[in-house]
This record gives structure tokens, C-alpha cells and sequence, in this order.
């Protein structure tokens, strides 16, 4: 007897999605985290396209995008001289396939606050001051310590608690890569006059004399940035005001207050395993990435997403495979956005000329799929591919109603397309979200002649029928057609 299914520790945007995805699943989840209360910086400010759509199932888009905003173009000075001033990726207009195509700034602290209050609608909550001690695991379940005191028996464990995971360690899995101490950044969140909120504002040539300030939307606050290269500065409000004043010198600029301030330094890992028995890892606690890019945050909420419905899945008696696929899907994704964010933050350190240009389409994370993943089945004739991003699409009800695929998409449910004749399917079983990991084929890309896909879903489809489909396909549960 096990006192829940689920225990998460670390209330970060992985563990807080992970609690999102079993809480509207009806899953048993305790999440402890053993800060003393939410996280207060902006640190990771950049969402990326197909993070949007995964927060747009979860239902907090809106939110996120009532107080974030699009990136600021970005001037740089010497003093108070503009002397260039652009863009880091040109914003894309949304296209019937791709709603959110532009990276979306929001600072850390209010995206897991909006996803706390999320976790809050569904009846839950964050349990802070709760650490999480030691562990050991059995066939049958997890026996945590918290606080040196406390034990509690849980199915699985999931470690979401950063890149000093305590849960890692406990698991014995190798952590390669390599920590470049030269390399470091300190960041911090400040308060400042004398310039604007429009623009991304920095000075300095070279990234050992670059300082920066840019605008948080959705507060007063800027998020201050200066790559430590030849010499060091303490993370005090005292060191990042003598940073700025000998960076930013002759700006007119001035520091008034400094709310939240860290020091990092280039630490770039990965571990062997996310899966180790009955513990598994997401985000920080098992890869950390250079905050060059924007990858680290979204990989971690698209791991937690990955995750959540498997969790579910595998108590609701799936089998352990479609908990095992967990690793295979999302260990190669990792590996792929830590190359990338490790080449930008190399370019940026030699001062590439290109070294703040974030056109890479990869970057969007958009192109994420696990076409040859364990749960992937697609038939050689079909005009789509399993284990591909679904992408949205406008449609309609068989009575003219507008509907989007997303719309179709959003819950903790399975959405089975069939593509070809009209189709008619009554409610279809609750169990997985729709999307390339959950083994269901996904919507076509824009086809002038969609075709049936066979797909293995982890719930049969029973309840499910089709009158003209070809044998082998199902429907939607809301039956659509093309706009």
C-alpha cells in the first residue's frame, strides 16, 4: 500500500506541469519542493512556439499571453548613441498550421505562477519546505524521506528539483558534459530610469565589456545580463550596480533597485538515463543547457508533458513500455537542444558577428517529433506520418460550426482523425493527449487529399465506430471536415 501513486519533487515549470497533466487525469501526485516559497526571478524568459501549444492544452495560454509579450528589437549604444539596432528572428505572421510562430517573453517567476494557479484550479497545490532527503525503491514502490523525518511510499518518484538534483544523485545515472568555469553570467532583475521599455537596450563591443537590459513584460522590472569573461562580480546589488556603471558608462542609465540577482556559469550535461526502475528525471535535473537560445525552460515543460500521460497510462495497467518510452523520446530531444543552445553560446563568447541571430527554425522546437519512437506505427500508404507534431488546423462541424484541430486536441483525452469520407464516432475513451508521443497518428499537413492513417492508441478504441473510413482507421470524436 503505497501512500500515492506519484510524489514530485521540485515545483519548477516541469514539476508544476507534471502536476497539471496527472492532476487532470485523476492521478494521485503529492509535489514538494524545498524552497520556501515560488521562485522570484525572471531567469527563463523565452517560450518557444511549441511550448505555447502545449501550454494552450493545458489551458493557460490566455494568461500567458495577457501578461507576456513579443520580444523587443534590440539597440545598442556607445553612451547614449544608437549605434545598431535589430532583431534576434523576424516575427512571423501565424499560418492556419502554426497559431503561435514567434518566441513569446514571459519571465519565469509569472509563467510558474500562472501555472500554479492552474494546478490550483484542478484542486492542487505545492507543498514548499518540504525536502526531499533520501530514497530508496523496491519492485512495488518508492520509500521517500522528507525532511530526515517523514517516509513516504509512492509508486514512482519523479525528480524535477533542478540541475543539484537530489533525486539524480540518488539514482546512480552517469551526468556527462562538462563545466566551463571561465565561462559565467550574471543575471538579475532590476529597476531602472533613463531608458526606454520598447527596446532591448546594451552597450559594449565584445561580450568581456557587453552589458544588457531588457525589458519584462508584465512587471516594472528589467532582466540584466553581462557575461563574466576576464574578471568577476559578486551577485549582490552592489555588483551588479559597479558592473553597470563601468559597462554602460556615459548612458544616462542608472540602476535604482535590484530585486532578484544569480550567477551562472556554463555547466552543459546530460544524463545516460531518465529512467531508472520506478525514479524517472525531467528538465534541469536531467539536462542543463546555456541560456543561450531559450531551450532549457521549454524542454523541461515538454518533458513533463511527455511524461504526465505515461505516468498515467502505465497505472491505469498500459504497461511498463509506454512508460520506457518516455527515455526513447525525449532523451534524443534533449541531447539535439543542448547541441544547439552549446553552439550559440560558443558563437556568442567568440563574439561571432551572427552570435545573437535566433532564426533557426529548430530553435522553435516545432520540428520535435518521435517518428521512430517505440510507440510510433504509421502505415507505409497513409499521407501523414505517426510520431510528427500535430499541427492545428481550421475546420468544421458537420453542422458549419468553426472548430480548430486544437480545439479538438485540448484535454486529457485521446482524439483519434480519420481522413477520407465523412465519419461519424460517438464519445471516444479518455486516456492520453493527442500528439505524436502518445503512438496516435497525427493530423495531416496541409494535403489536398488527406488519407486514412492506422494508429495504436494505448486505450482501444471501443467506443469508437466508422461507416466509411477504410478498416483499421478511426474517427474523431467530434466529427469534422475541412474548412
Amino acid at each position: 500500500m503505497t501512500d500515492t501513486d506519484v510524489l514530485i519533487a521540485g515545483a519548477g515549470p516541469a514539476g508544476l506541469t507534471l502536476a497539471i497533466e496527472l492532476a487532470r487525469r485523476g492521478v494521485a501526485y503529492r509535489l514538494v519542493d524545498a524552497a520556501p516559497g515560488p521562485f522570484a526571478g525572471s531567469r527563463g524568459k523565452g517560450l518557444q512556439p511549441r511550448t505555447l501549444e502545449v501550454l494552450d492544452d493545458l489551458g493557460v495560454l490566455a494568461e500567458v499571453l495577457a501578461t507576456g509579450s513579443p520580444y523587443p528589437s534590440i539597440r545598442a549604444y556607445a553612451g547614449t548613441r544608437v549605434v545598431w539596432e535589430g532583431r534576434m528572428a523576424e516575427r512571423r505572421e501565424p499560418t492556419p498550421d502554426v497559431p503561435y510562430p514567434n518566441i513569446w517573453l514571459l519571465p519565469q517567476s509569472n509563467t510558474e505562477r500562472i501555472l500554479a494557479a492552474r494546478l490550483a484550479d484542478l484542486g492542487g497545490h505545492v507543498g514548499y519546505g518540504v525536502e526531499l532527503t533520501s530514497f530508496r525503491q523496491d519492485d512495488d514502490a518508492v520509500h521517500a524521506v522528507l525532511d530526515g523525518t517523514r517516509t513516504v511510499s509512492t509508486r514512482y518518484l519523479v525528480g524535477t528539483d533542478g540541475g543539484r538534483s537530489r533525486v539524480r544523485a540518488g539514482t546512480g545515472v552517469g551526468f556527462a558534459g562538462e563545466t566551463r568555469e571561465s565561462e559565467r553570467l550574471l543575471v538579475a532583475d532590476v529597476r531602472a530610469s533613463g531608458l526606454d521599455r520598447v527596446h532591448w537596450h546594451t552597450w559594449g563591443g565584445s561580450p568581456a565589456e557587453s552589458v544588457g537590459l531588457c525589458p519584462l513584460a508584465g512587471t516594472d522590472l528589467y532582466q540584466f545580463q553581462a557575461a563574466l569573461v576576464s574578471e568577476d562580480a559578486e551577485p549582490t546589488e552592489a555588483g551588479v550596480r559597479k558592473l553597470f556603471a563601468a559597462r554602460a558608462a556615459g548612458s544616462g542609465v542608472t540602476i535604482d533597485e535590484v530585486t532578484w540577482v544569480s550567477r551562472w556559469r556554463a555547466n552543459i550535461r546530460l544524463v545516460d538515463r531518465m529512467r531508472v526502475g520506478r525514479v524517472l528525471l525531467a528538465g534541469d535535473a536531467a539536462h542543463v543547457h546555456p541560456p543561450t537560445g531559450g531551450q532549457g525552460l521549454n524542454t523541461s515543460i515538454q518533458d513533463a508533458y511527455n511524461l504526465g500521460w505515461k505516468l498515467a497510462a502505465t497505472l491505469a495497467g498500459a504497461g511498463e513500455h509506454v512508460l520506457d518510452s518516455y527515455h526513447a523520446e525525449r532523451w534524443p530531444v534533449a541531447a539535439g537542444v543542448l547541441g544547439i543552445s552549446t553552439a550559440l553560446h560558443d558563437a556568442g563568447v567568440r563574439g561571432d558577428a551572427d552570435a545573437a541571430k535566433r532564426d533557426d527554425d529548430d530553435l522553435k522546437q516545432l520540428t520535435v517529433g518521435y517518428p521512430n519512437g517505440p510507440l510510433s506505427v504509421t502505415d507505409a500508404a497513409a499521407g501523414v506520418r505517426a510520431g510528427d507534431r500535430a499541427p492545428d488546423a481550421p475546420l468544421r462541424a458537420l453542422d458549419g460550426t468553426p472548430v480548430r484541430l486544437f480545439d479538438a486536441f485540448r484535454g486529457p483525452h485521446f482524439t483519434v482523425l480519420a481522413f477520407g469520407a465523412a465519419t461519424r464516432c460517438r464519445r471516444y475513451a479518455r486516456g492520453a493527449p493527442t500528439s505524436a508521443s502518445s503512438g496516435v497518428a497525427p493530423t495531416p499537413r496541409r494535403s489536398s487529399t488527406p488519407t486514412a492513417t492506422r494508429t495504436r492508441p494505448m486505450v482501444p478504441p471501443t467506443a469508437c465506430s466508422s461507416r466509411s473510413a477504410p478498416t483499421g482507421t478511426w474517427a474523431t470524436s467530434a466529427p469534422i471536415r475541412p474548412a
